[in-house]
């Protein structure tokens, strides 16, 4: 990966997170709405947030703070010590811990609930990836342990073509999707899993990563990422949170934050969208809590 790139991207990391370690507490009525989320696909992921929150808080009537980590993990921990009132979470955690979670809103690709998982490769290379049996001696770039596109599918699909992680020469976790792509773009790995939507998304914002990439393989489709509350958390705001997402298409300046991050609009969410991951957790033995 270019050393400008990772830096780049460390800084915004450095900001945001910063900003979540200050003001860590556990919400009260009078406490802004904390809600977490791993990278956002933009190249002004700051400024991005910063226009969403003022856009949630407008509508709220009370402060919207958004609180980046690097892993759905760190995520959860923050989310399940009651120092979140909601998350942006990967479907793969939500069915982990499905008991203790409860669906606010579901995003749209356009206009579906899906998306897919993408096995991507180097372009015109003479050793080029074309299939999960050629992963074989093969350097593999996985996104989160707790992804189901960046991680779960690709364990059912080295199941499917007769490999094991031992028969990979390495494989190693870029903490995010768009760090998978840059991986395989610099020649870190060979191949790598990867979200359909943010490769896509990066494609459409002339991104080099995923210029210098290309899709091998796509999956079925899967239910999209959900937001979700912990189960039990009265906080008044979360019901309009919910609403307000939903909302977005609705005015001028919603629909140019969707548009931003590639989505129609977010949908009431319905728990059986996910039933089809909890079982892909369940063939490979992952659906753990």
């Amino acid at each position: 990966m270019q050393r400008r790139t990772w830096l780049e991207t460390a800084a915004v990391w450095s900001v945001l997170s910063t900003a979540g370690h200050a003001q860590t507490h556990k919400p009260s009525s009078t406490a802004p709405l904390r809600v977490g989320l791993t990278a956002v696909i933009l190249a002004d992921q700051a400024a991005f947030l910063t226009r969403w929150s003022d856009y949630l808080a407008a509508r709220l009537g009370l402060p919207v703070v958004f609180v980046a980590r690097e892993s759905y993990q760190a995520i959860l921990d923050l989310l399940f010590s009651e120092q979140l009132d909601a998350a942006w979470i990967c479907g793969y955690p939500y069915v982990m811990h499905q008991s203790r979670l409860q669906l606010l809103a579901i995003p749209l690709l356009a206009g579906r609930p899906y998306y897919q998982s993408y096995l991507i490769g180097q372009p015109n290379k003479a050793s080029a990836i074309t299939g999960w049996n050629d992963l074989k001696n093969r350097v593999l770039a996985y996104s989160d342990p707790l992804s189901n596109s960046g991680w779960l599918v690709a364990q059912a699909q080295l199941r499917r073509a007769g490999l094991t992680s031992k028969d990979l020469r390495r494989s190693f976790f870029a903490h995010g999707h768009r760090n998978v792509a840059e991986a395989v773009a610099s020649g870190l790995a060979q191949a790598g899993c990867i979200d359909g939507y943010v490769w896509d998304t990066m494609q459409l914002q002339n991104m080099a990563a995923a210029a210098q990439t290309r899709v091998v393989w796509r999956s079925d489709w899967y239910a999209f990422p959900p937001m979700v509350n912990l189960l039990g958390n009265k906080n008044p705001a979360l019901p309009a949170f919910g609403a307000a997402l939903q909302n977005m298409f609705t005015d001028t300046q919603g629909q140019s934050l969707l548009k931003a991050l590639n989505l129609s609009g977010f949908a009431t969410p319905d728990a059986t969208l996910f039933e089809p991951i909890k079982a892909l957790a369940a063939s490979v033995g992952a659906l753990r809590a």
